[in-house]
């Protein structure tokens, strides 16, 4: 049995767990052998994911936790050593949206909401520094250990109407540079650090801006789906097999890399 992408024995977390990609991503590491933590700030949302991991023969637990208080980070990560003794894998799958940060055709940029900004920005770009900042001293102490940060396909070509999204998805582009630096040069090549930028998949926040409420496509909609060669929405269960690679052995000598899993939105001019 070839044992290159093998996550058996390995304890991962993946923070917005409870969430459409988040979710996918915790089913599909534990579908490989790990024992996946879920964390997110909905116990409802986090139990039903474990038990949905745990009905397909995984194994998996729930931590409710706010990914940009750190305080809660370190309890989390206690919790973790206390119960597991190690952590191996960190998927920084939590991120999001909020109306006020989104120009919309009939608005303008200069009424934007500074709260929303702020929040956007806090939660994409704090929400992924922050738990790597107190996970990764796990990992420093261990000389081994994996993050996987979540970018997006308006990273590299920002997107009308998301400003403040765009911004910080950039951001995460160079934070999983810098720290794939920081973590390989002074701690050693056991620790690697690297991102997924998915391209469009329908979630809990985009899917009315793409979708009517009879499934058939938006304006906006039609606009992506006429600029991704492959002319689909992308499925949650495209990303399993970047993630596991990038999670794996297989992936031993990759670091502070971004892959684009978006249909060839990326690669597509006129």
């Amino acid at each position: 049995m070839n044992k290159t992408f093998d996550l058996n024995g390995k304890i991962a977390l993946v923070t917005g767990g409870g969430g459409v990609l988040g979710g996918n991503m915790a089913q599909a590491l534990a579908q490989n052998g790990a024992i996946v933590g879920v964390m997110g700030r909905t116990p409802e949302k986090l139990d039903q994911m474990v038990a949905t991991i745990q009905a397909n023969g995984g194994q998996a637990f729930a931590i409710v936790t706010d990914v940009v208080n750190e305080s809660d980070l370190e309890k989390a990560k206690q919790h973790i050593v206390t119960t597991y003794g190690k952590l191996d894998i960190l998927i920084n799958a939590a991120g999001g949206n909020m109306p006020g940060a989104t120009i919309m055709p009939d608005q303008d940029f200069f009424n934007a909401k500074q709260e929303d900004l702020q929040k956007v920005l806090d939660l994409n770009v704090m929400g992924t520094m922050l738990p790597s900042k107190v996970f990764a001293e796990l990992f420093a102490k261990q000389k081994n250990g994996v993050i996987i940060n979540i970018s997006s396909a308006a990273a590299d070509r920002p997107l009308t109407r998301v400003v403040g999204y765009s911004a910080s998805k950039a951001a995460i582009d160079n934070f999983t540079r810098w720290m794939a630096v920081e973590m390989a040069t002074k701690y050693g090549e056991g620790i690697r650090v690297n991102a997924i930028a998915p391209g469009f998949f329908i979630g809990e926040q985009n899917k009315a801006l793409l979708l009517a409420p009879d499934g058939s496509l938006t304006s906006r909609g039609e606009t992506i789906i006429s600029k991704t060669p492959m002319g689909r929405f992308g499925n949650p269960e495209d990303l399993d097999g970047t993630l596991i690679w990038l999670c794996s052995e297989a992936s031993k000598f990759v670091t502070g890399i971004v892959v684009h899993v978006d249909g060839g939105f990326g690669a597509k001019s006129i």
